[in-house]
């Protein structure tokens, strides 16, 4: 197709794994021995990215939600990065509140260093998303069927978030970007989590997600459009 400027543009993706291969146990995150055995869709995973810190409060207020919602989680849990993702010198002990990991033992586990994101949206015991909305974290979560509580933070992620809420319709709001300075309640989050992951709209959203996932896929076959636009793009680089 053409711009307004009249070059050719080409839509071309999602360029992440639309099947994520199962490693062996020696080469598998701690997080996913647990994620196998829960039941399906019954774990809602939360993750913020990694140019985002938040502060003590926030932290407490979004443990308080997730315990007090009754929820099954993965909450990766870590300071934005600075420099080597993977130096464990670097991470911090986060202040949750008293008891906390204790009291959620069983129900949930907070992963303080980098978590396989693709590998647990892929698990069919995922049946949830609370995100900040980047671009990547959007398309992985929708190419692996998975709707999204939505927590936008900078850049474009509002724009991200309006998209997966109000135009596909496979997420609620769980911060709106009105309220971007205000810290976010704990029955703020545990609302968010027991509407996405315990309620019929949430189980809409799921389907909804699910069929979206399936028409990804197709398009990326033999005759999909995502196929016909990259073999165009190939066809006219290389004229």
């Amino acid at each position: 197709m053409e711009g307004i400027t009249g070059k050719k543009i080409w839509a071309l993706g999602p360029f992440n794994p639309l099947a994520v291969e199962k490693k062996d146990s020696k080469g598998r995150h701690l997080c996913m021995e647990w994620l196998d055995k829960q039941e399906p869709n019954s774990v809602i995973y939360v993750s913020f990215g990694t140019t985002t810190t938040f502060k003590v409060e926030q932290i407490q207020e979004v443990a308080t939600g997730l315990e007090q919602s009754k929820q099954k989680f993965i909450w990766v849990l870590r300071d934005a990065d600075k420099g080597d993702i993977f130096d464990e010198k670097e991470a911090k002990r986060h202040d949750l509140p008293n008891g906390f990991e204790e009291r959620v033992k069983g129900m949930g586990v907070v992963v303080r260093d980098w978590a396989p994101q693709l590998e647990i949206l892929s698990h069919p015991s995922t049946g949830g998303f609370m995100s900040h909305c980047g671009w990547n974290s959007c398309l992985e979560s929708i190419t692996m069927g998975v709707p999204i509580a939505t927590w936008p933070m900078h850049s474009d992620q509002p724009r991200n978030a309006a998209l997966i809420t109000e135009v596909l319709k496979i997420g609620l709001v769980v911060k709106d970007w009105s309220q971007r300075n205000s810290v976010v309640s704990a029955s703020d989050v545990e609302n968010g989590v027991r509407r996405l992951m315990q309620t019929r709209e949430g189980d809409e959203m799921r389907e909804r997600a699910a069929m979206l996932k399936n028409a990804i896929r197709k398009s990326t076959e033999e005759g999909g459009v995502s196929r016909m636009e990259m073999d165009s793009f190939i066809a006219h680089i290389t004229k």
